[in-house]
């Protein structure tokens, strides 16, 4: 397999490299790829230095599979490019998750869905991806009605700018506008502000939490509701999750059909303080659940504690995933 990793400089590039270490994907040649003034620096890859090539020369060679994580507005300049020279590309950017012709995957809700035809297919949200690995196995047995989500999300989400305000903010430093990723502090903060306001005075990230879990839940007539907060960890996304359902449930069951369901973990041990934290879930692939309790306010109400790390299951994993699941199933004559 000849793959490329399109942004492979920044905090969800390098953690693409990593996975696909981790997961001995079979890469014959990698071509790591980053903007015109990171060309020629070296990136290590399996224990050999490699030169970071232009966007034009990663194209030129054809890579099977292309994996970006290098903004929305790159993405949709280049990925048609890659895709022009029979490239697959997974898409970690925004650009083309709402696009009604492409497919926007979580591997272990709708991968079926991809045929060899889709040469550009869109990696959900981070914040999306932990949710709707806890939510379809449920909204399969139950039908989910409603879902009113609040966020708290590690500022790593933000890239490398944000790390650096953080750690500046933390050393007692006060970073200048020029290196600020927030209009705020960050360190010992909370922001209910991801991304930038719309019109109707939600924020982008909470509006891909409405309209990408419809999408990959394939119901738009499910009513969700997001408030998104940036918080002061580092590494790991953490959510609060209340579902209405239209079915009655018990719930052991929602316990069990959580256990027993692919990339998920359930710690659900009030007793001992056994619960999700993202301390504990930094650095690893799956879906933590806990805090699995019935909402005792309204009819068939559940409430979910669901944490998962943001550059991994919520980017580079799951991308590493899709790209798996395409050469597992055939798709690529090699």
């Amino acid at each position: 397999m000849n793959l490329a990793v399109v942004g492979v400089t920044g905090l969800v590039g390098q953690v693409m490299c990593r996975v696909l270490e981790e997961q001995h994907f079979p890469v014959s040649t990698f071509i790591p790829v980053a903007s015109e003034r990171s060309v020629g620096k070296k990136v290590v890859f399996r224990n050999k230095a490699y030169a970071v090539v232009s966007m034009e020369e990663a194209i030129a060679r054809q890579p099977d599979i292309a994996l970006f994580s290098a903004g929305g507005s790159i993405s949709l300049e280049f990925a048609p490019q890659f895709a022009a020279v029979g490239t697959t590309v997974i898409d970690n950017s925004s650009a083309w998750r709402m696009d009604p012709e492409k497919k926007l995957v979580v591997p272990e809700i709708n991968a079926q869905a991809l045929t060899p035809s889709d040469k550009i297919i869109a990696n959900p949200n981070c914040s999306t991806i932990q949710m709707v690995m806890a939510l379809a196995p449920l909204h399969r047995a139950y039908g989910i009605e409603r879902i009113v989500v609040s966020t708290y999300q590690s500022f790593t989400g933000t890239g490398v700018k944000a790390v650096k305000q953080y750690n500046l903010e933390k050393k007692g430093y006060t970073p200048d506008t020029v290196q600020m990723a927030y209009p705020h502090p960050i360190f010992e903060n909370c922001l209910p502000h991801c991304d930038v306001f719309l019109d109707n005075d939600y924020t982008k990230e909470e509006m891909k939490l409405v309209h990408e879990t419809r999408k990959i839940l394939d119901d738009q007539s499910i009513g969700i509701t997001a408030t998104a907060v940036r918080v002061p960890v580092d590494g790991g996304h953490s959510e609060s999750v209340n579902i209405s359902f239209k079915n009655p449930f018990a719930v052991e069951d929602v316990k069990q059909l959580l256990r027993e369901t692919p990339g998920i973990i359930v710690q659900d041990d009030v007793t001992n303080n056994g619960y999700p934290m993202p301390l504990m879930a930094k650095d690893k692939d799956d879906v933590f659940v806990g805090r699995i309790r019935r909402d005792e306010s309204i009819p068939n109400g559940l409430n979910l504690w669901v944490v998962s790390d943001n550059l991994r299951k919520g980017a580079a994993t799951n991308a590493v995933q899709v790209a798996a699941y395409l050469y597992n199933h055939g798709f690529f004559s090699v």
